[in-house]
């Protein structure tokens, strides 16, 4: 998982919580990096898995509640980055269906190590976007999380349904309703 996560991550932590609760999270439990994160570096999903848990336990905050306010949070962290990338998308859709085809390309050529999550993206009309992701870190609730943040960037309303597709949560579908 490349760095700007963490480094986001832990940011966000900062803003919504406190600085002590960034130090805390970094010292509950020993980490293989131990806790020191560049935007460039790569570093194993399962310690971002540490770092999430650790927020819960300290906070009593649902998992599912963290992932999802750490990907809206995280959507304005990459698109402040790398923004220049996508100056030609106009709106919320355009952008969502551009993950596959444009945005994970990018990111390949600049991160060819990155392990990616994959989406199977299809537009139902004009109002409805279905977008099935798939990944073996199971981060459904963060992917919701950057959907959010991608509409709440092009100020668009629209709602989100969840639905998982598998027991292990490896596969999940996102139906975007404007």
């Amino acid at each position: 998982m490349k760095g700007i996560v963490f480094t986001e991550f832990l940011e966000m932590v900062e803003e919504k919580f406190t600085y002590e609760m960034v130090d805390d999270i970094l010292t509950m439990k020993e980490l293989p990096s131990k806790g020191v994160y560049s935007a460039v570096g790569t570093y194993s999903h399962t310690e971002m898995v540490t770092l999430v848990v650790n927020l819960h336990e300290k906070t009593e905050v649902p998992l599912p509640v963290l992932l999802e306010t750490f990907g809206e949070y995280l959507f304005h962290g990459l698109f402040k980055a790398y923004g220049s990338m996508f100056s030609d998308i106009e709106n919320a859709f355009d952008m969502l269906e551009s993950i596959e085809g444009y945005i994970h390309v990018q990111v390949r050529k600049l991160y060819p190590e990155a392990e990616l999550p994959h989406f199977k993206i299809e537009r139902k009309g004009e109002n409805k976007l279905v977008l099935d992701y798939s990944s073996e870190r199971k981060m459904g609730d963060l992917a919701l999380g950057l959907i959010k943040g991608c509409l709440n960037h092009f100020k668009e309303e629209a709602e989100v349904e969840m639905e998982s597709l598998s027991d292990d949560g490896s596969k999940v579908r996102f139906i975007v309703s404007k």
